[in-house]
């Protein structure tokens, strides 16, 4: 964004200041289209170009008849360039700006966070952590300028503390970190304005990510297909007790279009499986060399769900390791895995923070500081496709350009969920889709699924609601 930006200046010679001007009218707009009955704004300010996009917006408000006051966290007088030139414009037309001191007007309809853009790297202290959290704690609707202050633009980590905004309007691009971590907990509802920044300034610049869509494509099926066409995936987990785990896959595999489905696991589940999933072949076993048979027919394989880690799950592990087949890992597979790296190639792994972390040797804390960085470091260390599960889930492989689920819901934080994406997952392997493309579009269809289940209600959401979606989703 910063080369962006001084593209835009000086090779397309936009000027600094018309920039400025355009964020803070298109911040403004944003406001009066969120809350047009808003007669008493608040500024925060900061002490560079962003506390200029602030001004510039205090002074549309103040022509628009609005009360409008701008605390200073930093220091005003030090402000040089566009940000300078829009704070005497806002003090021309009479505006009013105070330091900030922990106090701030009694009559407030809007909070307008413009502290700090896409430069911070450190985290907030002092005055500044303070302002940040009094921003939080006041229940008034907030507007974040460019990107919530006190947040990580890359990585989506709050530095110290972070504005939690209503609304965030961004300039010229998507940042990666308003998708991904604690991104969209802090970004709210979010607009972009590119600020009229000419295509060409964008040329030759890859992104650091790709964002993924609302629509997932497929391919149509040939009138004359038949079953055989699709794929036979094989779902291996349920050690005692977890039977649940690789029943979601598998109805989740077949929900997304397997042609056949069947499951490893423990004797005492297939009772269960059979009165409620019929569609799928069940075979139980104590001992891997009881379903030789079954490794023999499958065209993709999903091991981990329920799996366990003693002795019956790394067994089946390990013969599922030593086929040249394409793998889903998930769950305990990849705990397993971990305390046994492989370099396998032609695989997925779709770890949450927790079992990342485990993958990498590190601390959950760390995988989150950096979730674009985490899920490149394991796609390298395992020579996989990456689905680093989470807020904005990840999907890293080598050479390509991560791509961000901006789907999803708080809803889907219920057991079950990475089940039924290893089943997704799978399916769409089965149905011959390339490993990247596969793992995006499944991510991308069960986020899809889990926002239409979601429409009754995001509290109380079941796996089985997602699964029930995926046929619409698929299929649109």
């Amino acid at each position: 964004m910063r080369e962006l930006d001084r593209r835009a200046i000086e090779d397309h010679h936009v000027p600094a200041l018309t920039l400025m001007m355009r964020a803070g009218t298109a911040a403004w707009q944003t406001l009066q289209r969120n809350w047009p009955k808003a007669r008493d704004i608040v500024v925060f300010a900061g002490a560079g170009n962003n506390a200029g996009d602030g001004y510039v917006l205090a002074t549309r408000a103040l022509r628009a008849k609005r009360r409008v006051t701008v605390l200073n966290v930093g220091d005003a007088a030090k402000l040089t360039g566009a940000a300078a030139t829009a704070r005497k414009r806002f003090l021309a037309a009479k505006g009013r700006e105070r330091p900030f001191t922990g106090e701030w007007p009694p009559r407030v309809d809007v909070i307008v966070d413009a502290l700090f853009g896409i430069g911070l790297d450190r985290p907030l202290r002092d005055l500044w952590a303070q302002a940040v959290e009094l921003i939080n704690a006041s229940g008034k609707p907030v507007l974040a300028v460019d990107i919530p202050s006190g947040m990580n633009a890359d990585t989506g980590a709050v530095l110290g503390a972070a504005v939690r905004a209503t609304v965030t309007q961004t300039f010229i691009g998507m940042k990666a970190g308003l998708f991904t971590g604690e991104g969209p907990s802090c970004t709210g509802t979010l607009e972009l304005d590119t600020l009229k920044v000419p295509a060409q300034a964008f040329a030759g610049l890859p992104p650091r990510a790709r964002l993924l869509d609302a629509h997932v494509s497929l391919p149509r099926r040939a009138r004359a297909a038949h079953k055989g066409d699709f794929g036979h995936v094989l779902v291996i987990g349920g050690d005692h007790g977890m039977g649940g785990a690789p029943r979601l896959s598998a109805e989740a595999a077949l929900r997304s279009g397997a042609g056949l489905v069947s499951v490893i696991t423990r004797p005492q589940h297939v009772a269960g499986f059979l009165a409620g999933l019929p569609e799928a072949m069940v075979r139980g076993v104590d001992d891997a060399a009881e379903a030789a048979g079954l490794f023999e027919r499958a065209s993709v394989i999903a091991v981990g769900p329920g799996l366990g880690q003693g002795e019956w799950g790394q067994r089946l592990l390990k013969r599922a390791l030593e086929l040249p087949l394409p793998l889903v890992v998930d769950a305990d597979a990849l705990n397993l895995l971990a305390a046994r790296p492989l370099a396998r190639g032609n695989w997925i792994l779709t770890p949450h923070p927790g079992e990342a972390a485990r993958l990498l040797k590190q601390s959950v804390a760390e995988v989150q500081q950096d979730r674009l960085q985490a899920a490149a470091r394991i796609a390298e260390k395992f020579r996989a496709v990456v689905v680093l599960k989470g807020a904005g889930s990840i999907v890293a492989a080598a050479g390509e350009i991560p791509a961000i689920c901006p789907h999803g819901n708080p809803g889907m934080a219920a057991p079950g969920m990475g089940d039924a994406l290893t089943g997704v997952i799978a399916a769409l392997l089965a149905q011959r889709l390339t490993l990247p493309d596969a793992a995006r579009a499944g991510v991308q269809a069960h986020a899809l699924a889990g926002d239409r289940a979601a429409e009754a209600g995001e509290r109380g959401l079941l796996a089985r609601d997602l699964i029930a979606e995926l046929r619409s989703v698929l299929n649109a």
